[in-house]
């Protein structure tokens, strides 16, 4: 896709950060857009910034029957789908033998389910377009596991592997979609202020977030549009994200030791 002017795009979690970044940009380049975030006012906001062209809705991404209806909806409003950007996700600071059953499931459900239920309700739409792409969110966190974020490391691993996967069938089945697996590293977003996590916990580890996050949202956005263009498999975010990704294609598992020892570290100060 070489080009945005009156593509139709839909992107969750569109509310703040990269999702709202992502309006703006493809707004910017002449693209109608479709934004949902599950906070009204979020979307409403984001829609007044991204401009005439586009629309907000309230949407919940773990509903799957939302999520479907939704999908139907905005192929009626505009009369076609291009690109789907699946960015709507949560985080949750937790050891496994602290997390509840719970968070676990409210966590997946949005990180992994929203992708699932994204895809699958906007793949016809995109195949039936003839110029569709698929653009999941996954996470440098998709490269590595990390002590406290399990969840948020399954569900980011699983998007990569679900993603790859329906690349290689939409090659397959020579369907007119390209597809995306994004890879942030540190962006300059509110996800772990706003995450689950004890309060001392979530505050501490916010301001540590905040001093190593150097890539701005509209940074992120641009790079993501510039991967779409290129139709790249891998949209790596940040220098942060490139050295990540190295790690364990030199180190192997070698890496978790080190790793829990920094974290050990973290405890401590």
């Amino acid at each position: 896709m070489k080009q945005f002017a009156d593509k139709v795009v839909v992107i969750t979690g569109a509310g703040s950060g990269i999702g709202r970044a992502l309006a703006c940009e493809f707004a910017r380049r002449g693209a109608r857009v479709a934004l949902s975030d599950v906070v009204t006012e979020n979307a409403e906001e984001t829609a007044k910034l991204a401009g005439d062209n586009a629309r907000a809705y309230t949407l919940d991404v773990a509903d799957r029957s939302a999520v479907l209806a939704h999908a139907e909806d905005v192929a009626d409003e505009f009369g076609a789908v291009n690109v789907v950007v699946n960015n709507a996700g949560v985080a949750l600071g937790a050891t496994v033998e602290e997390m509840t059953f719970e968070d676990y499931d409210w966590l997946m459900g949005i990180n992994l389910g929203g992708v699932v239920n994204g895809t699958k309700a906007f793949l016809p739409h995109l195949i039936a377009s003839g110029d569709g792409h698929v653009v999941n969110i996954s996470s440098v966190f998709g490269f590595v596991g990390v002590p406290t974020q399990s969840a948020y490391n399954a569900a980011k691993f699983a998007v990569r592997g679900f993603t790859e996967a329906l690349r290689e069938e939409m090659l397959m089945a020579r369907h007119p979609v390209a597809v995306s697996c994004v890879h942030p590293g540190g962006i300059k977003t509110n996800i772990v202020r706003n995450s689950r996590s004890a309060a001392e916990d979530q505050e501490k580890a916010a301001q540590g977030f905040e001093k190593i996050a150097r890539t701005t949202p509209e940074k992120a956005a641009q790079t993501i549009l510039r991967g779409i263009e290129r139709k790249s498999a891998r949209i790596l975010i940040g220098p942060d994200a490139y050295f990540i990704d190295a790690v364990p294609r030199v180190l192997g598992s070698a890496y978790q030791r080190p790793l829990a020892a920094l974290a050990r570290l973290g405890l401590k100060s």
